[in-house]
């Protein structure tokens, strides 16, 4: 799946992979672990089995990769996050975990998408990188809604506090050893954010 699909995950019906989408997660990956400056455009298209006139052919350069990669990430979280919430009208218990279960699943298959936000957003011009943070503002702000509703007292201001905290936790993915199999990974993160989220705020 491309890095988008795995944003939404049951947000909507897959689309079919293209070479571009292939391209995109390459140099995601090389970004990642090489830092956005340790890539050149013929390094992706090496990697890729692209030559240079095909790579532009998609991409105009190395910036409009990293537009491509993090902002229909941002939008798929957002979706996904507003979905998962939906779900869940009277029951901001179950709400948490639905939207725990996603973002988890997200974290676990997209941890090369993770590290270049950290790493590389601020490479992106102004209006992008001004829609990307709003993008994610609104998708915290579905967790502030369902740990306030959650916890009745609970200020907004610390209720923020308290999801990018659980965000750490989940997007610690990119620093994770194979030791643990994937699925006793899961369920340790998501144990572990829902511990912390519903432990007692006073």
């Amino acid at each position: 799946m491309t890095v988008e699909q795995q944003a939404r995950g049951a947000t909507g019906p897959g689309r079919r992979r293209t070479r571009k989408d292939e391209i995109l997660e390459i140099a995601v990956g090389l970004f990642a672990s090489r830092g956005y400056h340790g890539v050149s455009m013929d390094d992706i298209g090496a990697a890729a089995g692209v030559t240079g006139p095909a790579l532009y052919h998609h991409f105009a350069g190395k910036e409009a990769m990293l537009v491509a990669a993090l902002i229909p990430v941002s939008e798929g979280l957002l979706a996904g996050g507003r979905e998962r919430s939906a779900g869940h009208p009277d029951d901001p218990r179950g709400a948490l975990e639905s939207l725990i279960d996603f973002h988890v699943e997200f974290a676990l298959a997209n941890p090369a998408v993770i590290a270049l936000h950290l790493h590389e957003l601020d490479r992106l011009p102004d209006e992008p990188r001004r829609r990307i943070r709003r993008l994610q503002r609104l998708y915290v702000e579905e967790w502030v809604s369902t740990l306030t509703t959650l916890h009745p007292g609970l200020p907004a201001g610390e209720a923020r506090v308290v999801a990018h905290a659980a965000f750490g936790l989940m997007n610690s993915t990119p620093f994770l050893g194979g030791e643990v199999d994937r699925r006793r990974r899961a369920e340790l993160l998501r144990g572990a954010t829902l511990a912390a989220l519903l432990a007692p705020t006073a």
